[in-house]
């Protein structure tokens, strides 16, 4: 069978054909992609006719089944449940299809929903830092709730206890790992005082994990190093364009991943020759558009951005376009390393590059705080020890050593 001639059948999904192959094509999908769905919709269609089942019965539970079945017949390559998802959006869009049943939210998952308001609105937390919060959140009081039996997982917690988990968490983790998961349950414990759950602020009194500021030399790359990354760029191809532009605004400007990812088109002021960045806190902060970083955005707005009414300025290569998530930005830079033969960094390591060629070339570090948007300067202070020929020249001999 043709893989579209089951269109021209009585299928429970036949009158939906036409329609849901033009979605994808409005969408931007490639005709590969879109003879992709339609062959897996016509499968569905026909699996569906042998069950006796009709489109209103299409569920995830239902598609899970289907699936189940084409991998106990002995295929090789069985989609996955997201796959079929765009046709079930499709089908829900036009009331088709009824939305999934919800469970009633427990206790716990209103607690959660308040409390994501809370980093929202109270405390104006970046995106990825408020997934963060909420999984150690739901993480925390499952497994709390599980030992305890208590509904939310918060009921009876004592200092004592926190501090027991602190000395765990010290135990298996690394130091910058377990300062990140303390600040995760302090923010926690500090919102469960504030809603009035638990009656004594247990966030405050959590001691601090210990460990020793300025300890060791801050981890960077030479000049050259950033230059190969950008040269592995194709810039023949929309993909290479994109991933060009993201590497510069790193290297050149010091953007976090995330702030690459939440750039708008209205953000560059191409007259002023600036741009606009929405860092932490909700700051925003207008920074001087450099010439090389302005040319790779606009090859890439000219010739590489897909065409839609997305305000992000970078979007996913393949449809539907949609903006890009920081954690795939730190995967461009992973790729980009391993073009170049380096070892694999992540973005933020391109921050650092930037910071130690300005005090490579003269800068201070009140400006290199400006440039890096930093509020607090012991943190760039520690980029004074970047230069070792320096630090050699003052550096004191060991006592019962030779110089």
């Amino acid at each position: 069978m043709g893989t579209t001639s089951w269109m021209r059948g009585a299928g429970p999904l036949v009158p939906f054909a036409e329609g849901f192959e033009e979605e994808l094509r409005r969408l931007g999908h490639r005709p590969g992609a879109i003879r992709h769905h339609m062959v897996l919709m016509g499968q569905l269609d026909r699996w569906l006719t042998g069950e006796g089942l009709a489109v209103e019965d299409l569920s995830i539970a239902l598609v899970e089944g289907f699936l189940a079945s084409r991998r106990a017949s002995g295929r090789r390559r069985v989609p996955t449940v997201v796959t079929v998802a765009r046709l079930l959006e499709y089908l829900r869009d036009r009331q088709v299809v009824p939305l999934e049943t919800l469970a009633t939210p427990t206790s716990r998952d209103e607690m959660l929903v308040r409390y994501r308001h809370h980093l929202i609105v109270v405390r104006g937390l970046a995106p990825t830092t408020i997934r963060r919060y909420e999984r150690f959140a739901r993480r925390f009081l499952a497994g709390r709730a599980s030992r305890t039996g208590d509904e939310i997982g918060i009921g009876n917690l004592t200092g004592t206890e926190v501090a027991e988990w602190m000395l765990e968490a010290g135990s298996r983790l690394t130091v910058e790992s377990a300062k990140r998961e303390a600040a995760d349950l302090r923010a926690l414990l500090r919102f469960l005082y504030l809603d009035g759950i638990l009656e004594t602020d247990l966030g405050g009194a959590m001691p601090p994990v210990a460990s020793w500021r300025g300890a060791r030399l801050p981890a960077t790359m030479s000049a050259a190093d950033v230059d190969n990354l950008l040269a592995g760029c194709d810039r023949r191809i929309a993909s290479g364009r994109r991933d060009r532009a993201i590497l510069m605004l790193l290297a050149r400007l010091g953007l976090r991943s995330g702030e690459v990812a939440a750039l708008r088109l209205g953000d560059v002021d191409w007259r002023a020759g600036e741009i606009v960045v929405r860092g932490k806190a909700r700051r925003r902060d207008r920074l001087p558009l450099p010439v090389d970083v302005g040319q790779a955005l606009v090859d890439y707005l000219t010739d590489g951005r897909p065409v839609c009414g997305c305000p992000q300025l970078l979007l996913t290569i393949y449809a539907p376009p949609r903006p890009l998530h920081p954690s795939t930005i730190t995967g461009i830079v992973y790729r980009a390393c391993r073009r170049a033969g380096l070892a694999r960094v992540g973005g933020h390591r391109l921050r650092h590059a930037l910071a130690t060629e300005l005090l490579r070339r003269g800068a201070d570090l009140i400006e290199i705080a400006q440039v890096l948007r930093q509020s607090d300067l012991g943190t760039t202070s520690g980029y004074a020890k970047v230069d070792r020929a320096v630090l050699r020249t003052v550096a004191q001999p060991w006592p019962g050593t030779r110089r």
